[in-house]
């Protein structure tokens, strides 16, 4: 790969997006399940989330960079700006084109569906931006978690089933919960390894101010709010018995909640954080498989 789309590769954390792409997978097909199914709006939604992830990165590559973030530490493969790959002012273009073909797709849905859609995307790319820039980074004063849960769990899939439907339902919502259990799972394991070093630069989250057990609780009640409420969506619609292929992904949840209890090094939670980005991808992807069975296995819930 030539060095210029080796760096940009590098830039855009290929290893983070797939949490852009689970919700809409699994919002997508709870819509084809109920019957509605357009690949131009899939793919759209697809884009326009994949992008707003990307923007994220690039402006906390900027900001890091900006804010002397990168000092001292030993620098990540993605960290490309002290890695003298890329200039601040390219990430910084980089990112403002990331969220400017994302606003160009979401004013599109606005006009083919209905203008609530329009809050949705203001507020996601507000919060994209904002959380690791601007004067008052929410990533930084103990909002992550509940930021991700919100809108790349319950929010990105249930606009991602509006899109395709135009309408919500509760089965939408029902979907998205585990989608936003594990996603924030991520995020807690990412905190679990930065924990000194946030402590150190003042960044304030959940797992800083509660310590490493309350991080460790915290992982295991998602994961297993992720599987209880699959399992409370079945016994309530029994016809979406497919859904539950998501067991299979089950010997993934174990591993990795063994790895982040033995996480004495950051090496260890660093595999923990991968494993825990595979638990989501893999959970996502049998979810939706399971919904995708279902619609010809039954009619319609």
């Amino acid at each position: 790969m030539p060095r210029p789309l080796s760096s940009w590769f590098r830039a855009i954390r290929p290893f983070t997006l797939p949490a852009s792409v689970v919700p809409v997978l699994v919002g997508t097909a709870l819509a084809f399940r109920d019957g509605s199914f357009d690949v131009w709006r899939f793919g759209l939604t697809l884009v326009g989330s994949v992008l707003v992830q990307i923007g994220t990165n690039l402006v906390d590559e900027y900001t890091d960079h900006e804010t002397g973030g990168s000092q001292g530490k030993l620098l990540a493969p993605y960290k490309v700006i002290a890695l003298g790959l890329l200039s601040p002012q390219a990430v910084r273009a980089g990112a403002a084109l990331s969220f400017g073909v994302a606003t160009v797709i979401g004013f599109y849905f606005v006009l083919i569906t209905s203008w609530p859609l329009l809050f949705f995307c203001g507020a996601s790319l507000i919060v994209a931006y904002s959380y690791s820039a601007g004067p008052l980074p929410l990533g930084k004063i103990g909002l992550g978690q509940p930021l991700v849960f919100i809108f790349m769990g319950l929010l990105m899939v249930m606009a991602t089933y509006y899109v395709q439907t135009a309408t919500l339902t509760t089965h939408a919502l029902m979907a998205a919960l585990p989608v936003a259990c594990l996603v924030t799972g991520i995020l807690v394991v990412n905190d679990l390894r930065d924990i000194n070093e946030d402590r150190q630069m003042g960044k304030i989250t959940l797992v800083s101010r509660c310590g490493a057990g309350f991080g460790l609780l915290m992982f295991l009640l998602l994961v297993a709010g992720a599987y209880a409420g699959v399992l409370l969506w079945v016994v309530a619609s029994p016809a979406l018995f497919p859904v539950l292929l998501v067991l299979v992904a089950l010997p993934k949840a174990w591993s990795t909640t063994r790895l982040i209890r033995s996480g004495d090094t950051p090496a260890t939670l660093n595999q923990a954080l991968r494993r825990s980005a595979q638990l989501h991808l893999q959970f996502g992807v049998l979810m939706a498989l399971g919904l995708v069975i279902s619609r010809f296995l039954s009619v319609p819930s």
